[in-house]
């Protein structure tokens, strides 16, 4: 697995603060993007959380996944989160460091009374002396959140006081690109008033693994199952629900997401609604599979316009809360087809993700390029192989391709709906449940050229 150095670099660590007006949160910031170009400390907020303990105990959960490994939990995971400030709300983002587990915490407006919120994406340092000050937080003091130094803050350090240098996973970069794809099939499922949604989280297992599960909503409330009857959610690995706990006293609401269709065990959604904010964890279909390798992405960045579309979409966003296609189609001149491949391609570079509460997507900028993730991807590069010695032939009609590779031959079929299906080990395996293979990648890259 490839690993690259990621660092971060901090004025000073992040502290909750005791002073003559009260108790202050300061989040330190460090590199990131803003309107304004590169910033090595941006500033995206100063005022007061509306709902302090809430908002402590959920940025806890945050960094608890993001410091989790779900899958080989002995091997230790420490990433600090993404904080993208879009104008009207706060997004703090973390992975686990499985890729199994994403979970984000939107703190709304109605979250926040203070100065007016900014524009761009940075990381914050949440270290241990923190996250303790963050578990003494109650809802009777007011707390002031402060995420990034002022001005003046910033001339008085001659350079960083905290620097942290942590290996970063190539598979938990492509995380954040198959999760806004996933997350765009999702639906509603299921909603949970409070009670019900305590006692769901409480019966489920804390340690361990508890396999692939499914749930059915009866009433109010879900019920287990063994087997994905109609109307099932996929509940898979429920251990990894853990960091939900947190803010359990505090839920208002549980909200399931999920793809309608069941039979394959899935990814789901799961949003615990609290006083001005939704804290939701997405899970992988299974907790030894991270969302890296699922293949959302593959048919967006083999579409031979996707990356020209990309350069052309990404000039029209501006941190957007909500990123309608309909409205980029609109301004771009493109299709609602091509927008979606090309905001997949930049989802690639981390600059997309995805709202399941609001069905939309929305924007972030993360210092990773397109370019990098459709490398390090083993089926595009297989793909583009094929295409280049020429191993793909359509046959009359278009609905049937034939794939050479060696001595071997495979027949990429297309049914009445679109849909690919191939002849090879890995389709047989997988059903299309983790992407296409590489001789149907091949297959749609040829018709694309061809125009068939």
């Amino acid at each position: 697995m490839t690993q690259s150095a990621h660092a971060y670099a901090y004025l000073r660590p992040s502290a909750v603060l005791d002073g003559a007006g009260g108790r202050r949160l300061d989040l330190a910031t460090s590199g990131g993007a803003t309107p304004l170009g590169a910033a090595a400390n941006p500033r995206f907020f100063a005022g007061f959380l509306a709902d302090p303990a809430p908002a402590a105990a959920a940025l806890l959960a945050v960094a608890d996944v993001a410091a989790a490994r779900y899958h080989q939990p002995r091997l230790r995971a420490s990433l600090d989160p993404v904080v993208t400030a879009n104008g009207d709300r706060l997004r703090f983002e973390s992975f686990s460091g499985c890729c199994g587990v994403y979970a984000r915490l939107d703190v709304l407006e109605a979250g926040l009374d203070g100065d007016e919120i900014g524009h761009g994406t940075t990381n914050v340092d949440v270290n241990n002396p923190l996250r303790e000050a963050l578990t003494r937080i109650g809802p009777a003091d007011p707390l002031h959140l402060a995420v990034g130094p002022d001005a003046l803050e910033v001339t008085s350090f001659d350079g960083p006081l905290v620097e942290k240098k942590v290996p970063l996973p190539e598979r938990w970069l492509r995380g954040f690109a198959e999760t806004q794809v996933v997350a765009a099939g999702f639906e509603p499922r299921a909603e949970l008033p409070a009670a019900e949604a305590v006692r769901f989280l409480r019966s489920l297992p804390r340690g361990g693994r508890g396999g692939v599960g499914w749930v059915v909503p009866a009433g109010r409330t879900l019920r287990p199952t063994t087997r994905p009857v109609p109307g099932a959610v996929c509940l898979p690995g429920p251990e990894r629900l853990v960091a939900l706990q947190r803010v359990l006293r505090h839920a208002l609401a549980l909200r399931v997401y999920g793809p309608v269709a069941a039979g394959a065990p899935t990814a789901s959604a799961w949003e615990a609604v609290l006083p001005g904010m939704r804290l939701t964890l997405t899970l992988s279909p299974d907790a030894s599979r991270g969302f890296s390798g699922e293949g959302g992405v593959l048919d967006a960045l083999a579409t031979g316009t996707a990356e020209q579309d990309a350069e052309l979409v990404s000039v029209l966003l501006a941190w957007e809360p909500r990123i309608e296609v309909g409205d980029l189609a609109a301004q771009s001149g493109l299709s609602p087809e091509r927008v979606r491949a090309a905001l997949t391609r930049l989802g690639t570079a981390g600059q997309i993700g995805y709202d399941t509460a609001e069905a939309a997507y929305f924007h972030r900028q993360l210092p990773y390029d397109a370019g990098r993730a459709e490398a390090a991807n083993p089926r595009l590069r297989a793909a583009r192989a094929l295409v280049e010695a020429g191993a793909v032939r359509l046959e009359e009609g278009g609905a049937t391709a034939v794939v050479t590779v060696d001595d071997h031959i495979q027949r990429v079929r297309t049914d009445e709906a679109g849909r690919l299906s191939c002849t090879c080990l890995w389709w047989g395996k997988y059903r299309g449940g983790r992407g296409p293979c590489k001789h149907a990648l091949a297959v749609g890259m040829v018709r694309g050229e061809s125009g068939a």
